[in-house]
């Protein structure tokens, strides 16, 4: 089962990937969703948690709903159980 801190934490990874990856800059992170380019750089560097509510600021500046977090394995029956052997 796919608890909300694995979403939270799904969060961070694609937004640390795209900024690795130059799709993003911190300070443009920063400014789509209306944060401190510092406070960006301590969430996806784990200097600070990313809280829901900058969770959910996140994913409404860069349009990502729950179903962009999703992978093909959580969907899979059983799935929960084979992570856990």
């Amino acid at each position: 089962m796919l608890t909300f801190a694995e979403l939270i934490g799904r969060i961070r990874q694609m937004v640390v990937e795209e900024v690795r990856n130059g799709e993003w800059t911190e300070r443009g992170l920063a400014r789509r969703v209306g944060m401190s380019q510092s406070h960006i750089h301590n969430v996806l560097s784990g200097a600070r948690i990313l809280t829901p509510p900058t969770a959910d600021r996140i994913m409404q500046g860069l349009a990502l709903s729950v179903l962009d977090l999703i992978q093909e394995a959580d969907l899979t029956p059983g799935a929960e159980n084979a992570s856990r052997d």
